[in-house]
């Protein structure tokens, strides 16, 4: 086996690595605060009273098990070109969304990362110092260079605007710049509307192509209000790409449900780009699994199963604010050293903490709570029974 001698052993991913650390560990308690997966008051990941309905039907109402299009399931591209715009949505009605379903939002950012490779394969593509991980894996990838831009103020703890401005000010045509639509992770830091359209108009000036990622609509202020930044660069009749999942607000974790979004000019340019889309999904994974697509058109064209998601994701929502106002609470009555107030300012399942490596180890050895290196704290793990440990611990590291 000589072909495999020289082959290296690969470290841990960053998150995932710490949740098998965490699985390993035999003491009792302890907490995963790592992952982003949202625990609900008990500690376990829900299942929606949607979905359970949805599965209730799609058991009763079995199809045949065929392939679908490479593009998707069309109903469930519908609906998610739906919920981002609305039925009467220019965007819509003029058939301008070139929408394709993918392998969660991962493989939306893949399907869109291979595609720009193919028409503007010597740009640069820009993240967020810092931003999600595997956005620079997925882009380095496809073929991209990806160098970062300013984005968190530690100071503040919220966005450094004026550098992360001035920086795209610096920007060459047709560079890639990846934004977090709402509820940036790690930071948990966004944009105001007043940045976004500032932001927007510079990207139409420039010439810059704008990647929003959006895993976490509805976790901020709300379904609609979460896609502020999209429909904001949309005004700017300028290409946009949006890549959405629906891990987090429909709680299908393992089902692996996404899509990617062009806005295209008029509805050939729709045409030929959806084309280009599907020969991407077509060398990748050739088409979609339909289970998850299923299930999530089924609640969104259904008007009381709709109410019903928007309902539990509401209480979702309230819950992750809840535990954050917690635990800022228990932090600063517990020592004077940090104010931390600034994690109720920050938005969706995480807070960057401003822990150091050092100190998330020491959390992790001495206490058992775990959490990433870089500090960011999944709000969406903390519960009435867990949340002291945690703090007690955050407390004895500073």
């Amino acid at each position: 086996m000589k072909l495999f001698n020289e082959v290296p052993l690969a470290p841990d991913d960053a998150i995932l690595g710490v949740v098998e650390a965490y699985k390993k560990d035999p003491r009792d308690p302890k907490v995963n605060l790592s992952i982003g997966i949202y625990s609900d008051a008990n500690g376990q990941v829900p299942i929606l009273n949607a979905v359970k309905a949805a599965e209730k039907y799609l058991y009763e109402h079995p199809t045949p098990k065929v392939y679908l299009p490479m593009s998707g399931l069309g109903s469930y591209v519908d609906c998610v070109q739906k919920l981002l715009f609305t039925e009467d949505h220019a965007l819509y009605q003029e058939k301008r969304l070139a929408t394709v379903q993918s392998l969660g939002g991962t493989g939306a950012l893949k399907v869109g990362a291979d595609f720009l490779h193919t028409i503007v394969p010597n740009s640069t593509v820009y993240v967020s110092d810092p931003t999600w991980n595997n956005h620079i894996a997925i882009f380095e990838g496809a073929g991209f260079k990806v160098a970062r831009y300013p984005y968190f103020d530690p100071e503040t703890k919220g966005v450094a605007f004026d550098k992360f401005y001035q920086f795209m000010e610096t920007l060459p045509a047709n560079s890639i710049v990846i934004l977090h639509a709402c509820c940036h992770n790690p930071t948990g830091a966004d944009l105001t509307t007043e940045q976004w359209q500032k932001v927007a108009k510079l990207f139409k000036e420039r010439d810059l192509i704008p990647f929003l990622d959006m895993a976490y609509q509805g976790f901020s202020k709300g379904i609609r209000e979460d896609a502020e930044s999209i429909h904001i660069f949309a005004e700017q009749n300028i290409p946009v790409f949006i890549a959405t999942s629906f891990s987090k607000s429909f709680s299908l974790y393992s089902e692996r449900i996404g899509a990617l979004t062009v806005i295209t000019s008029d509805a050939k340019e729709q045409e030929r780009i959806t084309s280009q889309l599907k020969t991407m999904v077509r060398a990748i994974y050739s088409s979609p699994p339909s289970y998850g697509a299923q299930i999530v058109h089924y609640v969104l064209a259904d008007p009381t199963l709709r109410a019903s998601w928007e309902q539990e994701l509401a209480e979702m929502r309230d819950r992750i604010k809840d535990m954050r106002a917690k635990f800022v609470k228990l932090l600063n009555s517990k020592q004077d050293k940090i104010d931390f107030e600034f994690i109720n300012q920050q938005a969706g399942m995480f807070s960057y903490s401003g822990l150091n490596a050092d100190q998330v180890e020491k959390m992790k050895k001495d206490y058992a709570i775990y959490t990433v290196g870089s500090g960011r704290i999944c709000i969406a793990a903390l519960n009435d029974q867990n949340i002291e440990l945690a703090a007690d611990a955050v407390v004895n590291v500073l």
